[in-house]
């Protein structure tokens, strides 16, 4: 009887804390279709209330395959070609590399750092907002290298390519459907080293159904509201999430190596 009654307890404990994560999930895929760049820089943090550093990697990396197929079915008018390529290439080749080194280093600090810059270059952007990076090969070919080898590593790189495609200054369509499709590479790429090294057991299939429809719908609903924003706030929302989740991260680093 009493094991029973433990068992019933664990059940709905557990079934309570996937209904809970899966609603933040909606939200952040919501946010991350208005902001641009997809969803991980808030679904990463998300899960990590829930989840380990490593099972975090795994369930974002198969997460972000069925959000960035949505995204670009519904944006695919807006894909450019030679910064997919230019940008793309690179960051698939170097999230392997990311992804591998999770097996011996501790991203932290890496991750730590990488927030310091990204608050340093929100800031920048913001208040120079007319300010335009040149579409030059070299800055397409460092802004695939970097964001793919981070995304790999901290599970973020989204936010860099964020950044990157923002100095650009894209229109809403172009940013969030080129994005969208270098992310796939990025995170079919990444998602396999993940499974293939325990990152994403069984245990978690159940999620997947649940995460489809996320994806489907909290994208949909993000056009919707895209729809009615100008090119200009598009920028400033997407920049804004970047400052806000980096300063975010960066607070809880220190709260948690100090209160512990």
């Amino acid at each position: 009887m009493e094991l029973a009654v433990g068992l019933e307890f664990q059940l709905q404990d557990k079934l309570e804390k996937y209904t809970l994560f899966l609603v933040l999930a909606f939200i952040a895929e919501i946010v991350g279709t208005v902001s641009g760049f997809g969803s991980s820089i808030l679904f990463v943090p998300i899960a990590s209330l829930y989840f380990d550093f490593k099972t975090v990697l795994g369930i974002t990396a198969v997460f972000h395959v069925f959000s960035n197929l949505s995204k670009i079915v519904l944006f695919k008018k807006g894909v450019n070609k030679n910064i997919v390529i230019k940008l793309g290439i690179p960051a698939v080749l170097f999230v392997s590399l990311g992804a591998w080194l999770t097996t011996m280093l501790d991203a932290t600090r890496i991750e730590l750092f990488m927030n310091f810059a990204l608050i340093g270059l929100s800031l920048y952007l913001m208040v120079n907002y007319k300010t335009v990076l040149q579409q030059r090969n070299f800055n397409l070919y460092a802004g695939g290298v970097v964001s793919g080898f981070l995304a790999g590593l901290v599970g973020t790189g989204g936010a860099i390519r964020g950044v990157v495609l923002s100095a650009f200054q894209l229109t809403k369509d172009v940013f969030i459907a080129t994005s969208a499709l270098i992310d796939l590479g990025v995170d079919s790429s990444r998602a396999a080293i993940y499974v293939f090294n325990g990152y994403f057991n069984s245990s978690f299939i159940i999620l997947i159904p649940f995460l489809i429809g996320i994806s489907i719908v909290g994208s949909y609903i993000g056009k919707l509201i895209l729809a009615k924003t100008s090119e200009h706030m598009f920028r400033m929302i997407a920049l804004g999430v970047i400052l806000c989740m980096s300063a975010y991260q960066s607070i809880r680093y220190f709260y948690t190596l100090y209160s512990t």
